[in-house]
């Protein structure tokens, strides 16, 4: 394991996705991987209980989720470019950029006009 604690967690999530599990257990977590974990949950792709120690993800319509490697700085102007890159199509999918108002998805940065770091992608 390395210490990209959301790059860990998102491969954790595809492992058990390829051998059909419909759970796995996560014991190390941040705050920022939760905001992740929530945005995931309220588009519909898992949902997840946090207890003191570990969290629990339930795996519902995951195709693909992973980290962004590296974290690229992208400017408001430049987001449908990385959209290109990473998603198979522009409205299929939703790409996580790190902002200083806190993760957001692409809709979100680009109605706020804000840029920042790429973290992750899901579909």
């Amino acid at each position: 394991m390395s210490h990209d604690v959301i790059a860990d967690a998102l491969n954790q999530i595809m492992n058990a996705k390829k051998v059909e599990h419909k759970e796995v257990q996560i014991k190390m977590f941040s705050k920022p991987l939760i905001e992740l974990l929530t945005i995931m949950k309220k588009r519909g792709h898992i949902d997840f209980t946090k207890e003191d120690d570990k969290i629990t993800i339930k795996i519902l319509n995951v195709n693909e989720c992973k980290a962004i490697k590296p974290r690229y700085f992208v400017r408001v102007v430049d987001i449908d470019k990385y959209l290109k890159r990473f998603l198979p199509s522009r409205n299929f999918g939703t790409m996580i950029i790190s902002t200083n108002k806190g993760l957001m998805d692409q809709f979100q940065a680009e109605e706020n006009k804000l840029g920042g770091s790429l973290i992750a992608y899901f579909y």
